[in-house]
C-alpha cells in the first residue's frame, strides 16, 4: 500500500496533514500515555467505533482505511502512519462515530493516550495540542474535499429531500459524494447496481453498504453515529439549548473552566449565522470567512474542552418548577441541568403569502451556502429582505446567477444594511435593487418557476423566470418550547433582566435559567453581540453554582 493524502500531493501540505512530531515532543507525550507492543495485523479501532485511543508511533506502520463510497467491504487506503506520526482525526474530540479504520502494516511501538486522556495531554501540552488540533482539521478537510469516508446521496439534485438530506450531512461536516440521477453519467448503473429505483429516491448508501431511502433527518444522524446518549440521571453543570454563536461560546467558556457542559442542537451547528455565505465585519478576520467555517471552528472549540454537542434531537420542552430542571427532547429522552442557557436563537419569517408552502424545499430558500448558489447557477434568482444576511447573499449568489433581484419594502438599503454591502450592491452590474416591492406570486408547478412581485406605489407587477426565491424577511424566535415556563414579551422573545425582575442582563425570571444571543429581548442581533453574550454569561452560572 503506498503513503497518500487524499487531497494534496503537496509535500509541505502533507507534512501540515500527517506532521512528524520530534523525538522531544513524543517523550512529553509519554506522561500522559502507555507504550505498547504492535504486531502485524492487529486492529486499533474500527470505524463507527467512538472514543478511539490515539496512538503515536515509536517504529513500525499503521495503516489507515475507509470504505468503498459505493459500500461493500473494499477497503481503501488514505495513508500509512510511520515513526513520529499519530492516528486521529476530528473524531477524537467529537466523540462521534470514527470516519475509519486503523490496522498494524509493520510491527513496533506505539505511545498508547487513552481516549479520556486526549484532552488533559493537549491542555497541558499546547504546542503538542496545537499540532495535534490542525492535524485533525485538516484530514477531516480532505475528507470533505474529497467525499471520501462518508456517505453516497443519491437522487434528482434538486429534489427537496434530497436537499436536506445533502445539508444535514454539510453543515454537521459529514463527507458525501453525490449523484444526481438527472445529471450524472454513471446514475443508470449505480441505480441498477444497488436495485433502486424512483420510488426509492433519495436514497443514502452507508458506509458499510446498507441503503436508506428517504430517512428522517434524525434517523440518519442516528445511523452516521452524530448522536449519542446521555445518562438520564447525569446532572450537568449546565445545558445550552442551541448551538449557534451564542451557545457554542457558552459552551466553549465553560468546558473551560471545568463546568460540564451539554449542548443540545436541532440541526447543525452554527445556527442561523451558519447559513450566511460570508461575514467580513467579525473582528479578528479581516478577509472574511463563511458562518459554516466559522462554526465548525468554534464547534472544535467547545469540544476540544470537554464540551459535548448532541445534534438532531430538538428540545421539546423543560419543567421549570423542578430543580435541577428537567429538559425533555422530541425523541422523550429527559435530561437534567443545574444551570439551563437559552440559546436557541431565531428563524426567518416565512412569506405570508398564498400558496407558498408548495415550494418550501423546492425552490424557497432561508439560506445561502455553496449548497444553494450551485441550484441557482445560469438562472435568476430572488432575495427579499434588507438585512446583512440579504446582502451577503445576494453579493455572493451574483457569482453563479445569472442576475440577481433584492426585493424591499422601504425606499432602500440604507437603515438595515451595513455600508460596505450596501456600496457593492449598488456597484454590481449582476444585482439590481427593487425598493417598495413585495412578492405576490409564486408559480410552478413542479417546482418553483416563476416569480412575481408590486410596486406598492404603483401597482404595477413584476414577473422573472426565478427557480430560487431567498426569504430573509425578520426574525421569529425559537421559544415555543418554553411554553409555561418563562414570561415572553409581545413577540415571543425572553425577557431578561429588569425586564424579567432579574438583577443581571442575562438572568430569566426562573433563577438558574438565562438566555443569550438572538433570542432574548431586546438583544443585538450580531454573531459579535452573541458571542460576547455567551461568554459573559459563564461568570452568572459559576454564582449560581456556588449557592446550590
Amino acid at each position: 500500500m503506498s503513503d497518500r493524502v487524499p487531497a494534496s500531493a503537496d509535500p509541505s501540505a502533507r507534512l501540515r496533514v500527517y506532521p512528524v512530531l520530534t523525538p522531544a515532543q513524543c517523550d512529553r507525550i509519554r506522561a500522559f500515555a502507555s507504550e505498547d507492543a504492535l504486531h502485524a495485523g492487529d486492529v486499533l479501532f474500527e470505524r463507527g467505533g467512538r472514543r478511539a485511543d490515539l496512538f503515536v508511533l515509536l517504529e513500525g506502520a499503521i495503516g489507515i482505511f475507509h470504505g468503498d463510497l459505493a459500500g461493500g467491504a473494499t477497503e481503501t487506503p488514505v495513508t500509512v502512519h510511520r515513526a513520529g506520526q499519530f492516528t486521529g482525526e476530528l473524531d477524537h474530540v467529537s466523540f462521534r462515530a470514527l470516519l475509519v479504520s486503523a490496522r498494524v502494516l509493520e510491527p513496533g511501538r506505539v505511545l498508547r493516550v487513552a481516549s479520556g486522556d486526549v484532552a488533559r495531554l493537549m491542555s497541558a501540552e499546547p504546542e503538542i495540542g496545537e499540532i495535534l488540533m490542525r492535524a485533525f482539521i485538516l484530514r477531516r478537510m480532505d475528507f470533505l474535499h474529497a467525499g471520501a469516508a462518508g456517505i453516497t446521496l443519491i437522487g434528482p439534485a434538486s429534489h427537496p429531500d434530497l436537499l436536506r438530506l445533502e445539508r444535514f450531512a454539510l453543515r454537521n461536516g459529514y463527507p458525501l459524494r453525490l449523484v444526481d440521477t438527472l445529471g450524472a453519467p454513471e446514475a443508470p448503473a449505480v441505480l441498477e447496481g444497488l436495485g433502486l429505483g424512483p420510488a426509492d429516491l433519495p436514497a443514502v448508501v452507508l458506509p458499510g453498504g446498507d441503503i436508506l431511502r428517504n430517512p428522517a433527518t434524525p434517523e440518519l444522524a442516528d445511523r452516521l453515529g452524530l448522536t449519542e446518549a446521555s445518562d438520564p440521571l447525569r446532572v450537568w453543570d449546565v445545558v445550552v439549548v442551541g448551538a449557534g454563536p451564542a451557545g457554542l461560546a457558552t459552551a466553549t467558556y465553560a468546558a473551560s473552566e471545568g463546568l460540564s457542559c451539554l449542548v443540545i442542537e436541532a440541526l447543525a451547528p452554527g445556527g442561523q449565522a451558519g447559513t450566511s455565505s460570508r461575514i467580513e465585519n467579525y473582528l479578528g478576520f479581516p478577509t472574511g470567512i463563511s458562518g459554516q467555517a466559522l462554526a465548525a471552528r468554534a464547534q472544535v472549540q467547545a469540544q476540544k474542552f470537554g464540551a459535548r454537542i448532541a445534534v438532531s434531537r430538538a428540545v421539546t420542552g423543560v419543567n421549570c418548577s423542578c430543580h435541577p430542571f428537567r429538559v425533555t427532547l422530541e425523541d422523550g429522552q429527559d435530561l437534567l441541568a443545574a444551570t439551563l442557557v437559552i440559546a436557541s436563537g431565531a428563524r426567518y419569517r416565512r412569506l405570508a403569502l398564498s400558496g407558498c408552502a408548495a415550494f418550501e424545499g423546492s425552490g424557497i430558500h432561508y439560506a445561502a451556502t455553496a449548497m444553494e448558489a450551485a441550484l441557482c447557477a445560469g438562472s435568476d434568482a430572488v432575495i427579499v429582505g434588507g438585512g446583512n444576511s440579504a446582502g451577503q447573499a445576494a453579493v455572493y449568489l451574483s457569482r453563479r446567477s445569472r442576475h440577481v433581484h433584492v426585493l424591499v419594502r422601504g425606499a432602500g438599503l440604507a437603515a438595515t444594511m451595513s455600508d460596505y454591502l450596501v456600496t457593492r450592491i449598488r456597484l454590481s452590474p449582476d444585482i439590481t435593487l427593487h425598493p417598495y416591492s413585495e412578492v405576490v406570486a409564486l408559480t410552478g408547478p413542479d417546482r418553483l418557476r416563476q416569480v412575481t412581485w408590486r410596486d406598492i406605489r404603483s401597482g404595477a407587477e413584476t414577473r422573472v423566470e426565478a427557480g430560487n426565491l431567498f426569504t430573509m424577511i425578520g426574525a421569529e424566535p425559537n421559544t415555543a418550547w418554553l411554553e409555561g415556563c418563562l414570561p415572553l414579551d409581545d413577540s415571543g422573545f425572553v425577557l431578561t433582566g429588569a425586564a424579567a425582575g432579574a438583577a443581571s442582563p442575562y438572568a430569566t425570571a426562573c433563577p438558574g435559567i438565562y438566555a443569550v444571543g438572538d433570542v432574548r429581548s431586546g438583544s443585538v442581533k450580531r454573531v459579535a453581540a452573541s458571542v460576547g453574550e455567551g461568554s459573559a454569561v459563564v461568570q452568572e452560572l459559576h454564582r449560581f453554582l456556588a449557592t446550590v
